[in-house]
């Protein structure tokens, strides 16, 4: 199924980046909102940054997301140590594959992670990446309405 993601986690904290990196994985391209901070903040937990900090020792970092509000850019390009690629157009994989062309990077060699299966699941897909399926870093304090979708939208990646 062109949905089903390669591997399906609890969180980011989960991935076991020593079993990529042997796998020959050299690149983690990250969706923000949602997967790697709570949506629409603008801003990264402390916890997050950490983790951040250890994957870039091993591994390019990059963030793309479909996200095209210009303030809220500016904001997290100002916070964000590591190249950005916004208004993506996932799932299409045009743009992105333009990214990595201009970051000397292999699909091959490149995890896609997020946390939509119809965005991010598809777009790592249709580039010829590895991909990740996380849940929402703040999966504990999504309203009631957000995780029913969530639920739902997760229903096409069960095998």
């Amino acid at each position: 199924m062109f949905l089903k993601p390669d591997y399906n986690l609890e969180n980011i904290y989960s991935i076991d980046l020593a079993d990529l990196k042997r796998q020959g994985i050299k690149a983690f391209l990250f969706d923000l909102d949602s997967t790697i901070m709570a949506s629409k903040s603008a801003k990264y937990t402390d916890e997050t940054l950490a983790w951040l900090a250890n994957v870039k020792k091993d591994f390019f970092v990059a963030v793309i997301s479909n996200n095209n509000n210009v303030e809220y850019i500016k904001k997290v390009q100002a916070i964000s140590d590591f190249p950005t690629l916004f208004d993506a157009k996932k799932p299409r994989a045009k743009i992105g594959l333009e990214f990595l062309k201009q970051h000397n990077i292999k699909p091959e060699e490149a995890v896609m992670v997020g946390d939509r299966p119809l965005t991010d699941v598809w777009f790592g897909k249709r580039l010829g990446c590895k991909t990740i399926l996380v849940d929402s870093i703040t999966a504990k304090t999504e309203k009631k309405i957000v995780r029913f979708v969530r639920k739902l939208e997760r229903l096409c990646v069960k095998s």
